[in-house]
């Protein structure tokens, strides 16, 4: 028994080298890329959710790419590059112009309307998160504050989440979405994201405290919504992981789940209380 019980603990963190050896060789590639902003992070964000679309189609195909896939995949990266130039409208016309190829491509190929549905539905959701992404770096120094508060309000979550789930364990959050995510994981991962994230709002943000520690808190819900949200579709297309590009994690759409949903709902509290697309970074920050 008891060494049963050894072998269920060492699996329960078998992932955990290959997880932090991930962040070590991501963490500061997106750090530099951040702070130089401009075209060499539109770069970063066109290629990897480029990467992140290529999986979204994968897993519409059950694990194959069609021909006109890759020109899609191309259309998500295209729409990121042009940013710096055109701003949202540039990226709105392109990932439109894309939801025009898909349903020409659909209609002389005649291929199902549910997979046009998904299809389109992909392009609408990460061309939106490369316009808040992106517009949240718009501002040079506070868009790096930005991008840190929310990069570590998220991916904390995740790691208190990864700890105190595999620590604690205990009731399923949600089990016929994610059998894996625990409540006490889903505490642990608020806890930490929300406490994480204030301590970035003390440290580089003039606004009151308690308003970055209920920011980060949003943030961090926001997160574990995305996070279940892609488990849940991923059920729906009966797959495990979007890909195995990144060890401990699974893919890109994978690793990013959590921060996509997150950078939305940061995008639209910014508007919100700047009322202006071009002063989100501001709208966030500043109360």
């Amino acid at each position: 028994m008891k060494q049963a019980d050894t072998e269920t603990k060492k699996s329960r963190w078998a992932d955990l080298g290959p997880r932090l050896l991930s962040a070590m060789v991501l963490l500061p590639l997106t750090a530099l890329l951040l702070y130089l902003g401009d075209v060499w992070f539109a770069a970063l964000v066109g290629l990897v959710f480029a990467g992140v679309y290529r999986e979204w189609e994968i897993m519409l195909g059950v694990g194959k790419l069609a021909k006109y896939g890759y020109v899609l995949v191309g259309f998500i990266a295209l729409s990121a590059i042009a940013f710096p130039v055109s701003g949202i409208v540039g990226v709105s016309i392109i990932i439109i112009t894309a939801i025009i190829f898909a349903i020409l491509t659909h209609v002389f190929a005649k291929l199902s309307l549910s997979l046009l549905l998904w299809r389109i539905a992909g392009l609408v959701y990460f061309g939106a998160v490369i316009i808040a992404i992106l517009s949240i770096r718009t501002n040079i120094s506070l868009g790096i504050v930005a991008g840190v508060f929310l990069a570590t309000s998220v991916w904390m979550t995740d790691t208190g989440a990864f700890f105190a789930g595999r620590y604690i364990g205990g009731a399923k959050l949600s089990p016929d979405i994610s059998p894996s995510k625990t409540w006490s994981g889903a505490l642990g991962g608020l806890i930490v994201g929300a406490l994480s994230g204030s301590l970035v709002w003390l440290i580089a943000v003039p606004s009151a405290w308690w308003i970055g520690l209920l920011l980060a808190g949003v943030l961090s819900l926001s997160g574990q919504l995305g996070d279940l949200l892609e488990s849940a579709i991923k059920r729906r297309f009966k797959i495990k992981d979007s890909s195995d590009l990144i060890p401990g994690h699974g893919g890109l759409l994978d690793r990013l789940d959590s921060l996509t949903l997150a950078s939305l709902v940061l995008f639209i509290i910014g508007f919100l209380n700047s009322g202006e697309l071009e002063h989100i970074t501001i709208g966030f920050l500043i109360w």
